[in-house]
């Protein structure tokens, strides 16, 4: 499974938009997203073993563009980025989530070795 980091993420919202995910609960949703992110909270229900609460709801996640899953850390979208690509999505896991692209965007010390590690592995 692909994971995009956030300076991908960036470097792709200038163009060829991509489809941004965010299966965060409504509250995280509302306080903070990425910019044209969709909200669809199965967050909770993945994370209990509940796939049927994403299969559901496909027909709000577009086939006709690269979808990228979102989440607090990455982990539960990496669930949600397996069960979209075995329904046939062109689909990618943002990698660290959105404490991933709130650290790319601030600059911290910890995204920046988050972001080699990234790269070397």
């Amino acid at each position: 499974m692909s994971k995009l980091r956030p300076d991908e993420l960036d470097a792709r919202l200038d163009g060829q938009q991509p489809f941004l995910l965010d299966i965060r609960p409504r509250e995280a949703y509302q306080t903070e997203n990425i910019d044209g992110s969709y909200n669809l909270p199965v967050y909770d229900d993945l994370r209990s073993g509940d796939e049927d609460a994403l299969r559901q709801r496909l027909d709000e996640v577009p086939r006709d563009r690269q979808v990228v899953t979102v989440c607090k850390m990455g982990v539960i979208a990496k669930e949600a980025t397996r069960i979209l690509d075995d329904e046939g999505y062109e689909v990618t896991t943002l990698a660290g989530g959105m404490s991933g692209w709130r650290g790319y965007q601030n600059g911290t010390v910890g995204y920046r070795l988050r972001s080699l590690l990234w790269r070397l592995f």
